[in-house]
């Protein structure tokens, strides 16, 4: 189609009352982005996403640091900016933080900065603030956004978690910006830290997990907590615990860890309307769909637990959903395949065209 095409396109859509959509995109598709993790240098690949075609490699960006090469534990080492304008990912072996500027023709790497600690595995961002989670130091650290996409060290920012070894596998904003998450899955807690107007944390508040090993997790509509728990990886013990944040920054259990009836149930992601939450088991290869309720309850929408399977030994990890939420994106190192599912009714997946053949060291996922 012509940019005049297009444009004259745009211009009826406005004047009949209809608004265009939302999610800017190649050749009127979405991307995908994960991150090689290699210790002998990091890179971002990018897949473009044909509703027809399925994920067609688009090239890499080198993030100017170094991976581990191995699993890091984790969940959200690449994330995308709220319009999807910025990608942010974690080089834990090198102790950096890179941004990305995101076009049409790719990626360009803006800024790679220090992360305040050792091992940084997982970031989040709420408005003008980014903060990661360092592994290797037990804590968590702010940056400024600044209007050029570049990040700024948050004076005052760094924090403690609960304690030393801590395992720590997510931070995340709760939706309203107003406090800071994350599950520590070695010693069975959930540490928060209320934000102040100036976007800085207060000290650890430390919460018991209602499951053992908390992972992955992810807010619904209402703003309830969901955190899957693998269980230590023991077979079929995995579940998934909704919890209420109080005002002080305590957690108060809605639903105690209801079963998945899977193995290692790791990342959590919500459909688009924030009415049911995703959960991939590692160890079972699967994913399962739970129904989440007003009151915080939790049911599965399979008997048997699995929404989708990922394929035999694929042990999926981290999860993606597209910005219009119609497509589900799984990844996995095992078998260096990124899966992807169409949504039917915000909960049903159907299989689509995925991509094979990433590295084994594969770590992250980010869509629009």
């Amino acid at each position: 189609m012509t940019q005049l095409r297009k444009f004259l396109l745009s211009l009826f859509l406005s004047m009949c009352g209809f608004a265009a959509p939302a999610v800017a995109d190649n050749y009127g598709t979405g991307q995908v982005f994960t991150m090689t993790n290699a210790a002998s240098g990091n890179e971002i690949l990018i897949f473009n996403h044909h509703p027809q075609q399925g994920l067609v490699g688009a090239g890499s960006v080198a993030t100017g640091g170094d991976g581990t090469g191995a699993g890091l534990g984790n969940q959200g080492g690449v994330i995308l900016s709220k319009h999807h304008r910025w990608l942010y990912a974690v080089n834990a072996s090198s102790d950096s933080v890179s941004v990305f500027r995101v076009r049409k023709g790719g990626l360009t790497l803006i800024d790679t900065i220090p992360s305040d600690g050792s091992q940084p595995v997982s970031l989040t961002r709420h408005d003008n603030l980014l903060y990661v989670l360092n592994a290797g130091s037990d804590s968590i650290a702010g940056f400024t956004v600044n209007g050029d996409g570049t990040l700024s060290p948050l004076a005052g920012s760094v924090q403690a978690l609960s304690g030393v070894g801590t395992g720590p596998a997510q931070i995340s904003f709760t939706p309203w910006g107003d406090a800071l998450v994350v599950t520590e899955k070695a010693t069975n807690k959930i540490t928060t830290f209320l934000v102040d107007e100036d976007g800085l944390p207060g000290t650890a508040i430390v919460n018991d997990s209602a499951g053992p090993t908390p992972f992955g997790f992810d807010f619904d509509r209402y703003g309830h907590l969901l955190v899957s728990e693998a269980a230590g990886g023991a077979p079929d013990a995995s579940s998934l615990s909704s919890y209420e944040i109080q005002e002080d920054g305590t957690l108060v259990v809605l639903a105690s860890a209801v079963p998945t009836t899977e193995t290692a149930a790791c990342w959590v992601e919500m459909s688009r309307n924030g009415r049911y939450a995703f959960t991939t088991n590692a160890g079972s290869s699967s994913i399962s769909a739970f129904e989440t309720g007003r009151d915080g309850s939790l049911m599965l929408t399979t008997e048997d637990g699995v929404a989708a399977s990922t394929g035999a030994g694929s042990a999926p990890i981290d999860l993606a959903l597209s910005t219009r939420g119609n497509y589900l994106f799984s990844l996995s190192a095992a078998d260096g395949t990124i899966a992807a599912f169409r949504l039917v009714g915000n909960r049903k997946l159907v299989p689509v065209p995925g991509v094979t053949g990433l590295p084994g060291t594969v770590n992250g996922l980010a869509a629009y």
